[in-house]
């Protein structure tokens, strides 16, 4: 029997970016010392349901994790995508977390890749889906990688604490190698485009962000357009709340994006007393910071914003 030899790392420190790189690169890998000296230690629920993920794309694929989760042994295997995928993301963190390394697999994949991904689809820690798709789909691009077939269809839309969000992704497989490609051209902003939402709440939510926003937006340039998506029944998930997503486009083909969402926090996130209420911010100051969030990103220069630093 063949030995298998690990490249080992400590900490849980770029665990998405350590998975991703080792599945694409066939090696191995062991992590330990996660958190072991925190008071909880080890994975936390959406690591492991992110590894889970993984052997539902990945043929052949390894995972062992030690009794308190502090130690990790992964041995990938080949990206095999496939269609009628379903994985439920949890509650901890939403599905854009997943999202980020998945589509990056779903492109070395020896068959397309169509999902469906279940969970929380906005939050103010990850980037939303609407980010995925007027942003990130767009970017990929102009990599090389077709349009067709590169679809993120927002079924139903769920915010935290309780989620009920699923979206279908499909992701084409790239034939040959990712087109290499010279952007140092930031471009002037031509217009920025946006989507507000809403779920089990008043539509007015959405129509105040839009009215603030673009109090700030139409000072600046004239094509400003953001769209409203309120949700209502099964397509308005589990949990009330709101939110935005915008982008800017410039003359370069550049995308720069902001997004954010407001909604009831998950139960570990706060201290809170149960029965005591939560101030949450109202929808017009949402969308002052929402404007000046997506003016700060264009202000850093740059083709991407820091959302998608991560994947270029």
């Amino acid at each position: 029997m063949v030995k298998t030899n690990y490249m080992r790392f400590q900490g849980s420190q770029n665990l998405r970016l350590r998975l991703l790189l080792s599945t694409l690169s066939s090696t191995p890998i062991l992590i330990d010392q996660i958190r072991s000296n925190e008071t909880i230690p080890g994975l936390r629920p959406h690591e492991v349901s992110l590894l889970r993920l993984l052997e539902k794309v990945c043929d052949d694929c390894h995972v062992e994790i030690n009794e308190t989760g502090t130690k990790l042994k992964y041995k990938p295997g080949i990206v095999m995508g496939g269609k009628y995928l379903t994985h439920d993301c949890g509650l901890s963190r939403s599905i854009g977390y997943f999202l980020e390394p998945l589509i990056v697999l779903g492109l070395f994949g020896k068959r397309p890749l169509s999902i469906n991904l279940k969970g929380i689809t906005n939050d103010a820690k990850d980037p939303s889906v609407d980010t995925f798709r007027s942003t990130t789909l767009n970017i990929l691009k102009r990599f090389g990688v077709p349009s067709e077939g590169l679809q993120l269809k927002i079924e139903s839309r769920g915010v935290p604490p309780l989620g009920g969000g699923e979206v279908a992704l499909s992701v084409p497989i790239v034939h040959s190698n990712l087109t290499a490609v010279n952007w140092i051209d930031e471009g002037m902003v031509k217009r920025i485009r946006g989507v507000s939402f809403s779920t089990r709440v008043s539509t007015q939510f959405e129509n105040t962000i839009i009215h603030s926003a673009r109090g700030i937006f139409n000072n600046l340039l004239p094509d400003v357009r953001i769209f409203t998506d309120h949700k209502a029944g099964a397509q308005a998930g589990k949990s009330p709340g709101f939110g935005v997503s915008l982008v800017a486009e410039t003359t370069s083909g550049c995308y720069i994006s902001a997004d954010t969402a407001v909604s009831y926090p998950r139960r570990e996130e706060t201290t809170e007393i149960e029965d005591e209420k939560l101030d949450l911010k109202t929808a017009d100051v949402v969308g002052v910071q929402i404007a000046s969030a997506l003016l700060a990103e264009i202000e850093q220069g740059g083709v991407v914003d820091s959302t998608h630093q991560f994947m270029y």
